[in-house]
């Protein structure tokens, strides 16, 4: 019954003083840290300054709302880096960049582990199909960018006609989110750098044409 009334706040229960900005980054954090489903509305609340649930949900709708709009600071706030990499002269030194960076950024000190995008889908219900699918969207979205990149490489005469582009993307989106899983479970930044290094020796196998032998 706690949540039905929110004493002493004026006008949509949002309390004097409220910043929506940072609120909304509190509660990134513990959509980041947690995922979608397991972030409960009394943690949201406690993150979130204190707010009770009306208060919540005049200034953000519902939860599915909030994690959309958390989602959307996440991608502009925290990652940047991804599409900086891309623009990087070569596609062999983007794809080193990425999983380099990817290792480095996902055991931040002082940040979640991981990456938003890759963990906040586990143990969906069918309630929160839509938040699913959007997060699916956004993984199939970063692969195809990486795609892009490397059929512009296949353009630009960096890989040889009849590289598998396709291949390649989907290895090392793969890779990235097995770092962004790694580091969840307290993988040492060192190991992650490894894991990246190893999977760029793979560069010359996937680059070889159709039929021929790295």
């Amino acid at each position: 019954m706690a949540d039905m009334e929110c004493p002493r706040t004026p006008r949509r229960g949002r309390p004097p003083g409220f910043d929506r900005a940072e609120a909304l980054r509190r509660a990134m954090r513990v959509f980041w840290e947690m995922g979608y489903e397991a972030a409960t509305l009394a943690q949201l609340k406690a993150a979130m300054g204190g707010l009770c649930a009306p208060s919540v949900y005049a200034a953000f709708g519902s939860k599915e709302q909030l994690f959309r709009a958390a989602l959307e600071l996440y991608e502009s706030e925290t990652c940047q880096w991804g599409g900086a990499a891309l623009a990087l002269p070569t596609a062999r030194e983007a794809v080193a960049v990425l999983l380099r960076e990817a290792a480095l950024r996902y055991t931040t000190p002082g940040l979640p582990a991981g990456c938003l995008v890759d963990l906040a889908t586990a143990n969906f219900s069918p309630a929160s199909a839509a938040v699913r699918d959007a997060l699916r969207e956004r993984r199939q979205r970063g692969e195809a960018a990486l795609r892009a990149r490397l059929d512009a490489a296949v353009s630009a005469g960096e890989l040889p006609p009849g590289t598998d582009t396709a291949g390649m993307a989907a290895f090392y989106r793969t890779v990235l989110m097995g770092l962004s899983i790694q580091a969840v479970d307290g993988t040492p930044r060192e190991t992650l750098l490894a894991i990246g290094e190893a999977a760029m020796a793979t560069w010359a196998r996937w680059a070889a044409p159709a039929g021929a032998t790295a």
